[in-house]
């Protein structure tokens, strides 16, 4: 295979394809909740989509913890599926349980008995803050089960069920949806719950996702965790494990907690700007869902070729993803623009907000193409091969060494304009991009892990 062949391998497109549109779907499906939850909140009251919209950056948060455990399991499952050792997969799979349920347990904790101190975080309109503590009480026993449903559904996108996690997650979105509009708007003689009813739907469908993929793991071919061997410990995996997942957990928190501080500027700067920003991340999130698969789908396949000990096709599987980061960019971008008439017609909102979710979408159409080639290369790429430290680096420079002090400064100190702000948070995704493409270039990524 030669590298001006990049449309022609059928090969590797038809192993991409089998991983990633399942997973784009998986992520798109789940980003349809977040959808589901601002339209029909939005329905309701402004107040009421924008305290959600706050809250549920605590299960953000949460789940930049429960996705570094996860992708230390992906990356060194990939490796180890790619060598066929099911038993250290198994050990890996143990292990990864016996962290996300502690993440959960804590993050349950905070939501149950301290959501108004969680909530001041974000906001300090008193408003806002009463509704978010409406929903985080009932929606923090779903994140008891979160983490747990994560790993059984990585553990099958790494053993070649990456379909079977698709169905999973869109028979629990659609639960989830369902359930939304029943209990929000009170529909089939049930009281109309608001903001509760939002929470309670997302509390049911994880239940009938955990319990359904427990169910699917028992059937052959799947795997399924030794319980016997749960609190295990080897030193020399556990190692391995540390040198995946820390990095990544660093870098998780790092973009995570930077990441919500972007959310907690718009609370500052009045209800309009935050329902103007909960909209727009609604609609990134969902056309992020081709990077994210592209992502987690390519670094699954590069992973088990370097597992497998073949270097030199985990390193082209490299190269054809780089072209499709790029790719993926540009026609993100583009969707963004289409996208953008329809959201203004649809969304009930102030004029004011209005006003600032229209610019939002235009300066977000050029944070699109960087977000793209970023996921797929750093999340996808790099992280395959066990590179995972470089991340770290690059946020804390980019996004805590530039866009998080622009952006606070011109909130708090400078009254800037709201989308003068908003330009400043999107300034990390674009300003990496020539650093992450000198990085991959010294193929320090292309690494057997295995042992």
């Amino acid at each position: 295979m030669k590298q001006g062949n990049i449309f022609g391998d059928k090969i590797f497109y038809g192993k991409l394809w089998k991983l990633t549109v399942p997973i784009a779907v998986q992520s798109l499906m789940l980003a349809s909740v977040a959808a589901a939850d601002a339209i029909m909140l939005g329905r309701v009251e402004q107040n009421a989509m924008a305290a959600v919209s706050l809250a549920t950056q605590i299960q953000f948060i949460q789940n930049m913890v429960l996705g570094a455990i996860v992708a230390g399991l992906v990356i060194l499952g990939a490796q180890y599926w790619g060598k066929g050792d099911k038993k250290t997969i198994n050990d890996l799979f143990c292990m990864s349980i016996r962290l996300a349920g502690v993440t959960s347990i804590l993050f349950f904790i905070g939501c149950i008995f301290f959501p108004r101190w969680l909530m001041l975080i974000f906001t300090n309109e008193e408003v806002l803050i009463e509704i978010g503590i409406r929903y985080l009480k009932v929606a923090g026993w779903s994140y008891l089960l979160t983490g747990i449903s994560q790993c059984y559904l990585a553990i099958m996108k790494v053993s070649d069920h990456a379909a079977q996690t698709a169905k999973i997650s869109i028979g629990a979105v659609l639960i989830n949806i369902v359930l939304n509009a029943v209990f929000i708007f009170g529909f089939f003689g049930l009281p109309a719950m608001g903001v509760q009813g939002a929470a309670l739907a997302t509390l049911i469908s994880r239940i009938i996702e955990l319990g359904w993929a427990v169910t699917v793991s028992h059937q052959e071919g799947y795997i399924r965790p030794d319980w016997s061997r749960l609190f295990h410990r080897d030193a020399l995996l556990a190692k391995d494990f540390r040198k995946c997942m820390l990095p990544i957990l660093g870098a998780s928190l790092a973009w995570g907690i930077g990441f919500t501080s972007y959310s907690a500027f718009m609370g500052h700067l009045g209800t309009d700007a935050t329902a103007a920003n909960s909209v727009a991340a609604v609609v990134r999130d969902l056309v992020c869902c081709l990077c994210n698969g592209l992502a987690s789908g390519g670094g699954i396949l590069v992973g088990n070729e370097l597992g497998a000990g073949d270097l030199k096709t985990g390193k082209l599987y490299g190269d054809r993803l780089l072209v499709l980061a790029f790719l993926t960019g540009i026609v993100s971008a583009a969707v963004m623009l289409l996208m953008t008439p329809l959201i203004m017609m649809f969304v009930k909102l102030t004029d004011g907000a209005q006003d600032y979710l229209l610019g939002m979408m235009l300066i977000m159409s050029f944070y699109m193409i960087g977000r793209a080639v970023n996921t797929i290369v750093i999340n996808g790429i790099f992280a395959a091969g066990g590179d995972t430290m470089f991340d770290m680096y690059s946020l804390m420079v980019v996004m805590w060494g530039i866009a998080i002090p622009l952006a606070a400064a011109g909130t708090f100190f400078l009254d800037w304009p709201v989308l003068v702000v908003y330009a400043c948070t999107c300034l990390d995704e674009v300003g990496k991009i020539p650093w992450v493409l000198i990085h991959y270039r010294k193929n320090k990524w292309v690494k057997d892990l295995t042992r």
